[in-house]
């Protein structure tokens, strides 16, 4: 599964590329990429994913890079 997310008050493009890192180290990231210039984060789940928790685990990552950062589906 595939999923883009509209990212607001993201800061920095070094910001973008911590937390593009991290993510693609999360279990059950396929891939990901976090985009500065469009302030746009895609993440591909493995298959059987539960993509939710994925995503408060995303979530909790990206606040510890960027605490104003508001992710947005």
């Amino acid at each position: 599964m595939k999923k883009t997310y509209q990212l607001e008050d993201l800061d920095c493009a070094n910001c973008a590329a911590k937390m593009e890192a991290g993510i693609k180290k999360l279990a059950g990231v396929k891939d990901a990429s976090v985009s500065f210039m469009t302030q746009r984060m895609t993440v591909e789940a493995e298959d059987g994913v539960d993509f939710d928790e994925l995503m408060a685990r995303i979530k909790k990552l990206c606040r510890r890079v960027e605490p104003d950062m508001v992710i947005k589906a």
